[in-house]
């Protein structure tokens, strides 16, 4: 029997442990073998090296999730211990995506990332659907850069449809690429933390890493390559179209999307909704559905998002109630 104290420095303990200590009670459960107590500032764990370990990591975990969210549910706990518990189903791949700059361990942080990362392990395209701040593209990206590290493929392309969200990029200084920069800037943000700044430059420059708008895609036959497809809301039917059949031997593709936020022009239709019509019974294709649960942002996010639900919810109601009382449109004679 080994015994390991953790003493809680500078955490409320009221919103670390839960109300009643039922944070601390979830783990408890997760791991009967071993003996859990909180008793002041300290958690004190009893048990078996091996499992007290895990323990630690999943503690550490909570930790990190609380300095930076400032709060822990029970919810939140829930998820971690299934990031914890359930192992990949290939039982070949580390839970570590890619090891990045400064010492940061990319990772799933949540059941739906782990079941996008086992996703694109078994399948040659892969649709990741959620809303903002669920991790979906982070993910896609270190997945991207895993496989060029590992010599999987040769290239990694990154693109996105070039729509203007609200604003009008002619008004934009600088030429197409400095226009487009700022609407690439979540994909370069999650390069840098994974690629070191000078490999990072060197491969730009030689074209190891190319980040394009979906335009300079027509008439390529993307092969031995990563592709990774940001923001598909925003394609027409013929934008994604043209991209599904850019796929060369040895490619693999993620397309990332948020059905909730197209900002396409009235009446357009999403390329993105019609392709998942289309292709929702072909072999050989994953479509992974993030939620808020998977936010991973700010706190707040996950209640804007739910909100935002609850009125769109609330739109559609009202809409039913409204076109039942009308009754059905006989026409006249």
């Amino acid at each position: 029997m080994v015994e390991k104290v953790i003493t809680l420095e500078n955490i409320p303990l009221l919103d670390f442990l839960g109300a009643g200590n039922e944070n601390i009670k979830q783990i408890s459960d997760a791991f009967p073998q071993s003996k859990i107590i909180s008793r002041g500032n300290e958690i004190r764990i009893q048990g078996r090296a091996p499992e007290i370990l895990r323990i630690n990591d999943l503690l550490n975990m909570l930790f990190q999730h609380f300095n930076r969210f400032g709060h822990l549910t029970p919810e939140n706990v829930k998820e971690y211990l299934a990031l914890e518990n359930a192992p990949f189903q290939n039982d070949e791949v580390n839970d570590v995506i890619v090891y990045g700059n400064k010492g940061l361990v990319v990772k799933p942080k949540s059941a739906n990332q782990r079941k996008l990362v086992d996703a694109a392990f078994k399948n040659d395209l892969v649709f990741a659907l959620g809303p903002a701040g669920t991790g979906k593209t982070y993910i896609a990206v270190a997945l991207a850069v895993r496989a060029l590290k590992n010599r999987e493929v040769k290239r990694i392309i990154i693109t996105r449809p070039a729509v203007e969200a609200g604003e009008n990029l002619g008004f934009l200084p600088g030429d197409l690429q400095e226009k487009l920069d700022p609407y690439l800037r979540p994909i370069y943000d999650a390069l840098s933390d994974m690629v070191p700044a000078e490999k990072l430059k060197y491969y730009q420059e030689t074209r190891v890493i190319e980040i394009a708008p979906l335009a300079y895609m027509r008439g390529r036959t993307l092969h031995d390559a990563f592709v990774l497809l940001d923001e598909a809301q925003n394609t027409t039917s013929e934008q994604i179209k043209m991209f599904l059949t850019r796929m060369g031997p040895n490619s693999k593709v993620i397309i990332t999307g948020d059905q909730t936020q197209v900002d396409l022009p009235n009446r357009q239709r999403s390329g993105l909704k019609e392709a998942l019509r289309i292709l929702k019974d072909v072999k050989g294709i994953g479509i992974v559905n993030l939620s808020g649960k998977d936010v991973i942002r700010h706190k707040l996010v996950k209640s804007i998002i739910e909100a935002y639900d609850r009125e769109e919810a609330e739109k559609f109601e009202k809409r039913d109630v409204h076109n039942s009382r009308k009754g059905p449109d006989t026409g006249t004679a």
